[in-house]
């Protein structure tokens, strides 16, 4: 079975990307918003690659 990443939006809190990537990567949402949390306050890279995954990947 072929895995694709999505934006999933039950249980989201923005735009669902979060979801998506804890999904595909068979993790816990909350490590995975923790991460965007941390990188988003080194330098904005982290709130840079979540606005482009929420216009650049399908819902679910």
């Amino acid at each position: 079975m072929k895995k694709t990443l999505y934006r999933i939006n039950e249980g989201k809190m923005i735009a669902g990307v979060c979801m998506g990537l804890s999904e595909y990567f068979d993790v816990d949402v909350n490590v995975v918003r923790l991460a965007t949390i941390m990188l988003s306050c080194a330098g904005g890279c982290g709130l840079i690659a979540y606005i482009a995954g929420a216009f650049l990947l399908p819902e679910k």
